[in-house]
């Protein structure tokens, strides 16, 4: 296959943005993560300001999780009242997506983006998890916090990506069946996650 997109969700700790990093660098093509919301700021006009505080007003919203606007690829027009909410601005950022992978192969982490690109035959979805301890001695290793902070930091973190990927998508974020790749890296490694993941392209596409 000439072209591969791969699309990496992942646990908090679990090194799903750094394997997605190793993994562009290793096969020679772009990556992308939240330089997504720069993109969509300097497509739709609306300044990137809005779209960080849209994630961190949904992050802190204790209703959240109970609802859901599924993604359907339609665009909020500059002069409707809505065209700053929430779900537009995922809009704008779901057209970024599908235009990155219009542009050839690439890495993109997060943004719901296996559920954007779903219907794309050359599009590889990953999942990146591992055990609670691994996670928590990895992110204590990266940042000053207790224990606690942590323990409690890793589930409001983890809790808001399932809760986003709900959200746009009606999907539970953690469901295997979501994802062509689950891969434990605390088991694996990064490297050897890096591996599975082109050994896995490989056997499907060539």
């Amino acid at each position: 296959m000439e072209k591969v997109i791969i699309t990496i969700a992942r646990q908090y700790g679990s090194g799903g943005k750094t394997i997605g990093q190793m993994l562009a660098k290793d096969m020679g093509i772009p990556f992308y993560s939240r330089e997504i919301l720069r993109l969509a700021s300097d497509d739709s006009g609306i300044r990137e300001e809005l779209f960080n505080r849209a994630d961190e007003r949904l992050r802190n919203n204790p209703l959240f999780g109970a609802s859901k606007k599924v993604y359907k690829g339609e665009l909020i027009t500059p002069d409707k009242g809505d065209f700053v909410s929430d779900e537009n601005l995922f809009n704008y950022q779901a057209k970024v997506i599908k235009e990155l992978a219009d542009k050839g192969s690439c890495v993109i982490v997060g943004r719901c983006a296996d559920f954007v690109l779903r219907d794309r035959d050359d599009m590889v979805s990953v999942f990146v998890h591992a055990s609670k301890e691994y996670c928590m001695a990895r992110a204590m290793e990266r940042n000053s916090m207790t224990e606690r902070e942590m323990e409690k930091f890793i589930a409001k973190t983890d809790k808001y990506r399932s809760d986003f990927y709900h959200y746009y998508t009606g999907n539970a974020w953690n469901d295997a069946r979501n994802y062509d790749l689950c891969l434990n890296s605390g088991k694996l490694g990064f490297e050897k996650c890096v591996e599975e993941i082109k050994a896995y392209i490989d056997v499907r596409f060539r």
